[in-house]
């Protein structure tokens, strides 16, 4: 628990692995916390810092909403194409719904009540689900590979759902109503993830998970008004109006440090091939190791591929190392992660000279050739 005024720790609640988007009640009164690595939703007394009960869902609980009015809570799943509907005052789930594929990170709801939506990564879709008894699918949108998260604005232009679709490098806008439409899109930069509107509805913010930065967007122009720099690789992000009433907000709070060091790169079909495919890549620092980040899509659903470190850009490619084999999912996309020392070998060919390190490039192959479909773009 941190207090947004002071940016202290208050404490610390130990509930199950791999805990993931927690969110109060309407009233204030509890915190419900979804343990993804399990399959319950942990509900915690936040004056006391102490969990008081679990709620059994479908394995994987990806995320938990409230209607406004507080009666039922809206649980999607990460690992079980089911969403689940709890009743507050019950503690019990009430209905399961249907999800079109299986990985759900994210899900919003109105500010009246009447429409859930919620995001399907593997399968880039979304879906929007009613609010009320019995919880019908009302409608099922492509939005595009990876698609991440999603935020609900009203303003003076109607009512929005704002999607973000990290294959593409956008954030989709949607107008809602009985049949959904795509009124605009927002290029955004790489890997675009967490969503959230500010509180009146005039700005939504975006976290760019490969290039360690927010954006800030206006809503009635659906223009980007700044880019921010900050810390390694966001993901999940949540505006909370008036969150410090006295001050700047940046009491206790620390420098970078090495988690400021980061590389980004791009990854384009080899010269003279005309491909869909591209990804983007963060490598960032872990201190004595990278973390290195790739998003990839438009490659073949369902199949398996490698992530290779070359000696070469161009064919044979040189020696090769392997560092991960990965498989595409529905929508022939896929983020892979691996850890080592990337970042050094990785930056521009200048930046090494005086030190004599052989520059390395990334490749992706078919798991089962040498056939290039990626290689890392020129700077």
């Amino acid at each position: 628990m941190i207090d947004t005024a002071t940016n202290k720790i208050k404490g610390v609640v130990y509930i199950g692995r791999s805990p993931h988007e927690a969110f109060f009640t309407p009233d204030g009164k509890e915190l419900w916390a979804v343990v993804r690595g399990e399959d319950y939703v942990s509900v915690i007394d936040p004056a006391k810092m102490k969990e008081i009960r679990r709620v059994q869902t479908a394995n994987g609980p990806g995320m938990v909403l409230f209607r406004p009015d507080g009666r039922y809570a809206f649980v999607p799943s990460s690992f079980t194409p089911e969403l689940d509907v709890v009743d507050t005052q019950s503690y019990k789930v009430i209905a399961h719904v249907p999800q079109a594929s299986p990985f759900s990170p994210n899900l919003a709801v109105s500010r009246d009540g009447t429409e859930v939506w919620f995001t399907l990564k593997d399968s880039g879709k979304t879906q929007v689900m009613s609010g009320q008894p019995p919880f019908h699918i009302l409608a099922t949108l492509d939005t595009g590979p990876i698609t991440n998260h999603v935020t609900l604005v009203e303003n003076a232009n109607g009512k929005f759902a704002y999607v973000t679709v990290g294959g593409e490098n956008v954030v989709k806008v949607y107008r809602r109503g009985e049949k959904p439409e795509l009124v605009s899109t927002v290029t955004t930069g790489d890997l675009p993830h967490g969503i959230w509107g500010s509180g009146d509805g005039t700005r939504v913010y975006v976290g760019l998970e490969n290039q360690d930065a927010v954006i800030a967007i206006d809503t009635l122009a659906n223009k980007i008004l700044a880019t921010i720099p900050i810390g390694q690789q966001p993901q999940a992000l949540v505006y909370v109006p008036e969150a410090v009433p006295i001050g700047d907000g940046t009491g206790n709070l620390m420098p970078l440090a090495d988690a400021g060091n980061a590389a980004h790169l791009t990854l384009i079909a080899p010269e003279g091939i005309t491909k869909p495919a591209h990804a983007t890549v963060s490598v960032n620092s872990l201190g004595p190791l990278d973390l290195l980040q790739m998003a990839v899509s438009g490659l073949k659903a369902g199949q398996m591929y490698r992530l290779l470190l070359v000696t070469g850009r161009t064919p044979p490619y040189g020696e090769k190392q392997e560092l991960a084999v990965f498989k595409t999912n529905l929508a022939g996309a896929q983020v892979v992660q691996t850890v080592g020392p990337f970042r050094e070998v990785l930056t521009s060919e200048t930046e090494k000279t005086a030190e004599g390190i052989q520059q390395r490039f990334l490749l992706v192959t078919p798991a089962e050739s040498d056939a290039a479909e990626l290689i890392e773009k020129t700077p």
